[in-house]
């Protein structure tokens, strides 16, 4: 029986390897992680991380071909193939602070795989890594293998959060990167056979190490870029009387641009995007591309600014000043159908209505109190470093932040709304009831655009939405 071993159980590690455990019955997989209490989690019936479909998978596969161990030397030795989906944060310190990718725990994974492993392996990146990192991972392996021969590919993941396990059981494309000799091609094929247990063989992709590398980079640049291009096109929309959604629609008709990332909202968010791009932008700037590096550090600035316009209409519209205000938060996931908060816009806004004296009530049906405010505690460089890194929950945090279990009793007295988040239940809320109970005037503020504003004008709320005509108050 091949056995493969997935370093990180995390939003990556996790599901890739319950999916390639549900379609290779006949491949013992293993999942390792050095922290108790997300492996103990995994083990239990309430996963660490909320994925749809994911539950059902880890639950056909878990004590048969799929297991979750602390022990993770015993597993990377007996291992024929290890996935390595370990954090590749920004760097918080020194030389490329706030762009450069912090290698500490990919580099702290190899020497681990070098130090247990007594037969050839095949090693794959399945993080988010900087161009050539799989040069200084065989650097690592080679001058501490004692005789054992490594192979490394990149095979980067092209998940959407709320859509992984869809996303692995029927991707777009699978990517494989590995060297162009004998080995590195046995290697690459190898992978390849796994993956066509499921993937038609046209969906595989298969290109030089750092072409794989590299693409991983650009996939999410590109995307990013869409969002923040349609994001600058809202502002527009709203000084000029123009629609965004029928802006968005126009140009999706365009064969050459297509409707997906179209959608204008308060930012992006996530693990990804931004972290690659301020990695593209160091490479970039290490290489002496100025330029290269000033475009896309402009997409990241369209983003912050779309989240920091989205807090001054707050702010203007309830006559400058919220102090002591409440204001309800609906949704702090960086987008519906995840428990993820990292980079989500939610942190910033919420940071931005406290720094002018809020009190926030937020509720979010899936992200836990515990991490909600932990988010609201960090600064922009911690949030994907180890929790016993972190800072400590502030008692200022406590103080202006409550948060609530459901949404009726989140906007109960308050003067304003946000929706941060496109949970598919905000759609629905009995907003007659909500602005009833709310101070008057009652503002609602949709960073998502979901919500019906018309209805919401004739029950008497004043309403601003992303890139859609404003609310003659807000003209005023």
């Amino acid at each position: 029986m091949v056995k493969i071993c997935g370093i990180g159980a995390g939003y990556v590690g996790g599901p890739t390897m319950a999916v390639i455990a549900l379609k290779c019955p006949s491949i013992e997989v293993t999942v390792v992680d050095i922290s108790q209490s997300r492996i103990s989690a995994w083990n239990s019936d309430h996963l660490p991380i909320y994925e749809p479909g994911l539950q059902e998978v880890v639950q056909k596969c878990k004590g048969k071909n799929l297991f979750f161990s602390t022990d993770v030397g015993k597993h990377v030795s007996e291992a024929d193939i290890i996935f390595v989906a370990v954090n590749t944060p920004t760097k918080s310190r020194g030389l490329g602070a706030g762009k450069a990718a912090d290698l500490t725990y990919w580099e702290s994974a190899a020497r681990v795989i070098a130090e247990w492993s007594k037969s050839n392996k095949i090693v794959i990146e399945k993080s988010t890594v900087p161009v050539r990192t799989a040069e200084a991972i065989e650097r690592i392996l080679t001058h501490n293998s004692n005789g054992v021969s490594f192979q490394i590919l990149s095979n980067p993941e092209f998940l959407s959060e709320g859509t992984a396990i869809e996303d692995l059981l029927n991707p777009d494309r699978v990517l494989i990167g590995g060297r162009q000799t004998p080995e590195g091609q046995m290697a690459i094929q190898t992978l390849k056979g796994i993956y066509a247990h499921w993937v038609p063989e046209d969906k595989i992709i298969t290109t030089n190490l750092w072409s794989s590398e590299l693409s991983k980079l650009a996939d999410n640049a590109f995307l990013a870029q869409r969002i923040s291009s349609i994001n600058a096109m809202s502002a527009l929309c709203e000084a000029t009387g123009a629609e965004v959604s029928e802006v968005s629609h126009a140009l999706s008709k365009n064969s050459k641009i297509g409707s997906r990332f179209l959608n204008a909202s308060v930012g992006f968010g996530g693990s990804c995007f931004q972290k690659d791009i301020l990695n593209l932008v160091y490479i970039a700037e290490s290489n002496g591309l100025a330029e290269v590096a000033s475009y896309w550090k402009q997409v990241i600035q369209m983003n912050d600014y779309q989240k920091d316009r989205f807090v001054k209409r707050v702010v203007s519209s309830m006559f400058n000043t919220i102090s002591g205000k409440k204001i309800a938060v609906l949704g702090f996931a960086f987008k519906k159908d995840t428990s993820d908060t990292r980079k989500t816009p939610a942190i910033d806004v919420c940071k931005g209505l406290m720094g002018d004296d809020a009190c926030l009530s937020i509720y979010d049906p899936k992200v836990s109190e515990d991490q909600i405010l932990r988010d609201l505690a960090m600064d922009s460089v911690e949030w994907d470093h180890p929790v016993h890194l972190q800072r400590k929950i502030s008692p200022n945090t406590m103080k202006q932040v409550r948060i609530v279990k459901d949404a009726y009793e989140a906007t109960k007295d308050a003067h304003g709304i946000c929706v941060l988040t496109e949970w598919d239940e905000f759609k629905t809320l009995d907003y007659q009831r909500i602005f009833d109970n709310m101070q008057k005037p009652a503002f609602v503020f949709d960073g998502r655009s979901i919500l019906n504003a018309g209805k919401l004008r004739e029950i008497g709320f004043i309403v601003y939405s992303i890139g859609k005509p404003l609310d003659p108050w807000l003209r005023a």
